[in-house]
């Protein structure tokens, strides 16, 4: 067993506990509490004068599969070859071995919904992932999380460059409509022979459709990149139109619909803001977004889009959305239990409660208003993965 004890611990599902204590045995936490009963012989790690937290979650990057510092070679997270690819799956891309993880980690960041990224119509699948492991298939939280589909200048420009479908919004959105009609098709017939197959004949199988069946039967949402305000509503529309759950990722012009978006109430997930306007869809870009979606009642998370921004800054950009006003406490919510929720993980990650992963951080100052404050220890699923010299 370890014990973490005489630090304030920041649950995220109650009140911060002054003088707390974390009880963790098998990888899980086991009492949250001003006093537990921890055994004589368990591991203590003495957290006097410091913050005790839950790991934080990114809900949107592409770390391990975008690499550190290898150029092509780790480049691993856009197979542009074909604008509509929903058959591709993150988890075929990710190298733990980048050096990525380590830094996000030895950070305070302790889990990730990581994937393909915004070139094509459809990108393929993201899966959250814990960031300390050798080997992708033991550090798996949820597989697949989310179907990724991008909107905007990016599928534009990766495929009307060389005169290819689609050049414009209007092809975007083309694309996925057929994409969609055909998987529900496809959906109707798979459905009909699992439900009676003596009297259904089963579909030829298409890996792309097949692929879709998740998203089709709402076990999984659409997750839209979408910077610009119209393309925000484009992705809502589509969704609509096929019933589908979806996510607003980037979010970007979301302060400027956020009256809209508030009738919708889908989860808002916002960023990449630190850093320059690099395309036109950016040039609304702010730090003000967090704060509004928050005051219109939208969950909202914070990105990084990583590599984007370093993983590792995850807590920065949730420093910077409090400086512009977002309320402390929201701001937590919007690394740690907000984008659990949101990625469907948050019965293992994201606050410290008593049958959770044992994913704990002790900090010596407050990593969301502190730049001078350390990581003293990461814990991922129980093990002590990450110590200050």
């Amino acid at each position: 067993m370890l014990l973490i004890k005489n630090g304030t611990v920041k649950t995220m599902a109650g009140p911060d506990i002054e003088n707390g204590q974390v009880l963790i045995d098998g990888g899980k936490i086991v009492a949250v509490g001003e006093n537990v009963n921890a055994p004589a012989d368990a591991c203590v790690i003495d957290a006097a004068g410091c913050l005790v937290a839950p790991g934080f979650v990114e809900a949107h990057c592409h770390i391990g599969l975008d690499e550190e510092a290898i150029g092509f070679e780790g480049d691993d997270y856009n197979e542009m070859t074909d604008p509509v690819t929903p058959q591709m799956r993150g988890i075929d891309g990710l190298n733990p071995m980048d050096e990525a993880l380590f830094d996000a980690y030895s950070h305070g960041v302790t889990t990730a919904v990581t994937g393909p990224g915004s070139a094509n119509v459809v990108g393929g699948t993201f899966l959250a992932v814990k960031l300390c492991g050798k080997r992708v298939d033991n550090m798996i939280v949820k597989d697949p999380v989310a179907m990724k589909i991008a909107f905007g200048e990016n599928p534009k420009r990766c495929y009307g460059a060389n005169k290819k479908m689609p050049m414009t919004r209007m092809g975007t959105a083309a694309l996925l409509r057929e994409l969609l009609v055909k998987a529900e098709n496809y959906r109707e017939e798979m459905d009909a022979y699992e439900k009676d197959p003596k009297n259904n004949k089963k579909p030829t199988y298409d890996c792309k459709l097949h692929a879709m069946l998740p998203v089709m039967r709402k076990e999984i949402p659409l997750k839209s990149h979408a910077h610009r305000a119209d393309d925000i509503f484009t992705s809502l529309r589509i969704a609509k139109e096929f019933g589908l759950d979806i996510t607003l990722d980037h979010c970007t012009e979301g302060h400027l619909i956020a009256d809209e978006l508030a009738a919708e109430g889908k989860p808002c997930l916002v960023g990449p803001t630190f850093g320059a306007k690099s395309k036109f869809e950016l040039k609304n870009k702010c730090w003000d977004t967090p704060k509004t979606m928050v005051e219109h009642g939208l969950k909202t998370a914070i990105i990084t889009d990583a590599p984007v921004i370093p993983l590792k800054y995850l807590p920065l950009c949730a420093g910077l959305a409090i400086n512009a006003g977002l309320a402390e406490e929201e701001a937590w919510k919007a690394i740690t239990i907000n984008p659990a929720e949101i990625a469907g993980i948050a019965d293992r990650v994201g606050s410290l409660e008593v049958g959770k992963d044992a994913d704990v951080v002790v900090y010596q100052g407050n990593p969301l208003k502190d730049l001078q404050y350390t990581t003293k220890y990461t814990v991922i699923d129980g093990e002590v993965v990450y110590k200050a010299e």
